[in-house]
């Protein structure tokens, strides 16, 4: 059979017409993906790093929300104790110290920030009013609502009235923490390999969130909080990318799906740890410590193969693609292939050159790609923060609300499986974000009293807010080439993480007009849509490898570009080198 298969090719050859110089060889080479789907691209091996990666990003998704609880300024009002210096005020109650001492608002609640320079006794007589009295500035510092927080940022360093605003500052300094992370790590782990800066994210993120909860002043914790952001953030981004290089083209959209919701259980389940530990301190110290599973796991997980015959490394390709295929049940398929034959899998001009962000801009194609995926990915990150700090009109208290948040992405993310497979990335990401600027453009004018009707509208915008970002992480990483995926991921993730620092700033819009902060994000959301129906679709098509493939210069025997071959050839050059293999072993 073996010698008849070898007679077939031999004539086969004789029929030909000489090739081009380089063109034979170019003929049988075989994509990764073939490669990938010859030891099963969603087999088990796939299904254990998907599962590790699901799991290590959990305390990341936890940081991101961590300020939504331990940034709460609870009520609050002046301490009293000077007042009372002589203990003028020992035979009042409590309601009675405060009414004498503290001027009320106009709810009736005491006032945060002010108090009468001296006790107003007439006012337990109701002969005047408090608003005329002479106050002054809280003299002994302020006295605070314990009944839901034990401990906050506020209430530790006493971060209110004139310091209100650095509470929240937090947040901010965290998010441009992750900002400058996501690029860092980006351009590291291209440098550096996945794996190995993906253990530097661990144990770095780690260390500064457990050292930030044992700060002793509130620049010290703000400190380490952005270096947290920092270190942290470079687990994301290279799980999703390992995620992605790791399966089969078919089964990449469930991938994606599945990374998605690793950040909706972690939501979820973040609200249950913040309603039983109520110190800011061990709330901070709870979330950090589940990372140490993520680094025994670490052992297990393996380099992109992809990457490793990008830079050269064929050998330790090899090693991991047989431990795929072992793991697999597909042993067959490594022993019919040598290590060397790797490289020729994946051409990359020059095998030892160091790819940067410089490269994302120095062509027309790459230009444009960095541009589109930047502008979407800062207002799919704008917009959806924005919503998420902005809904508060469930009725629920914030524990419950942070569930029902994290609850309702989870059919949101889910039918992104379904929309990819049925319309593709490109509509999925434009629809998702059209929907997302109509629901917010119907609030604007749905009276603030119908707020059943408002809380559903804001809730289907949430949903599709967050489909649009499940949609983006994958579409992006499909986009870029191998040779510049940790850098286009590392770019978009910074862009974005802007977007979320934007966001509280575009909240504030509401002091001039009370719907400016909507205006504005329905106007973002509107314009992302267009821009990302601007981008190439990348359903059932091969991840480029290089730079000439997103810029359709290198090409197959055939004179068409490499990126823009179809399922049906990929599938028959996978046959021809497999006929190719059999006839060399026999």
């Amino acid at each position: 059979m073996c010698g008849f298969l070898r007679l077939l090719r031999t004539l086969r050859k004789l029929g030909e017409t000489d090739p081009q110089p380089g063109q034979a060889q170019q003929s049988t080479k075989m994509k990764f993906e073939d490669l990938l789907s010859e030891i099963n691209g969603f087999g088990r091996f796939q299904k254990m790093v998907l599962m590790i990666n699901f799991f290590g990003r959990f305390s990341l998704a936890c940081h991101f929300l961590l300020g939504n609880f331990i940034a709460v300024i609870p009520s609050h009002h002046c301490n009293i104790s000077s007042l009372d210096a002589d203990g003028i005020l020992g035979n009042l109650s409590r309601e009675e110290r405060l009414t004498v001492s503290i001027p009320a608002q106009e709810d009736g609640t005491p006032a945060s920030c002010h108090m009468f320079s001296y006790p107003q006794f007439q006012l337990l007589m109701n002969s005047s009013s408090s608003t005329e009295l002479p106050v002054v500035e809280c003299q002994s510092g302020w006295e605070y609502d314990n009944s839901t927080f034990i401990s906050t940022l506020a209430t530790q360093w006493d971060l209110v009235c004139d310091n209100r605003a650095l509470s929240r500052l937090t947040t901010t300094i965290f998010f441009i923490g992750v900002m400058f992370g996501a690029a860092a790590y980006g351009s590291l782990s291209a440098m550096y390999g996945r794996k190995p800066m993906l253990l530097v994210s661990y144990i770095s993120g780690m260390g500064f969130g457990l050292c930030s909860a044992f700060s002793s002043s509130f620049i010290m914790f703000a400190v380490l909080r952005f270096f947290t952001g920092f270190t942290i953030t470079g687990s994301v981004i290279i799980s999703t990318v390992l995620n992605v290089e790791w399966v089969s083209i078919e089964h990449r959209k469930l991938v994606g799906v599945i990374d998605s919701l690793s950040w909706t259980f972690a939501f979820m389940s973040f609200s249950l740890i913040a309603y039983f530990i109520r110190d800011w301190r061990w709330l901070t110290v709870s979330i950090s410590l589940p990372t140490i599973i993520a680094i025994i796991t670490w052992w297990w997980i393996p380099e992109s193969a992809r990457w490793l015959i990008a830079n050269g490394k064929a050998d330790k390709a090899y090693n991991y693609l047989h431990k795929c295929a072992v793991m697999n049940r597909k042993k067959e398929a490594t022993a019919r292939i040598k290590p060397e034959e790797l490289a020729k899998i994946i051409v990359t001009g020059r095998g030892n050159r160091k790819y940067s962000y410089l490269d994302l801009i120095k062509t027309p194609k790459m230009r444009r790609l960095a541009l589109l995926t930047g502008i979407t990915w800062f207002s799919v990150a704008t917009v959806a923060y924005g919503i998420s700090f902005n809904i508060s009109s469930f009725g629920l208290n914030m524990y419950l609300t942070q569930f029902v948040y994290g609850a309702i992405e989870i059919p949101a993310k889910s039918s992104i499986y379904y929309l990819l497979d049925k319309f593709g990335r490109r509509i999925t990401q434009a629809v998702s974000l059209l929907l997302v600027g109509i629901s917010l453009v119907i609030n604007i004018f749905i009276p603030k009293d119908k707020t059943v009707v408002r809380t559903v509208i804001a809730v289907l915008g949430k949903g599709c807010s967050a489909t649009s970002f499940g949609t983006v992480i994958l579409y992006s990483s499909e986009l870029y080439p191998t040779v510049l995926r940790q850098n286009g991921m590392g770019y978009n993730s910074f862009v974005a993480r802007l977007g979320v620092s934007v966001a509280p700033l575009i909240l504030l819009s509401d002091d001039i007009w009370s719907h400016f902060s909507q205006v504005i994000l329905s106007s973002i959301a509107l314009s992302a849509a267009f821009v990302a129906y601007q981008l190439p679709e990348t359903r059932g098509r091969c991840l480029p490898e290089t730079i000439e493939d997103v810029e359709g210069i290198r090409k197959g025997s055939d004179g068409s570009p490499l990126q823009d071959r179809k399922m049906e050839e990929k599938e028959g050059s996978r046959v021809k080198w497999k006929d190719d293999l059999i006839l060399q072993n026999t």
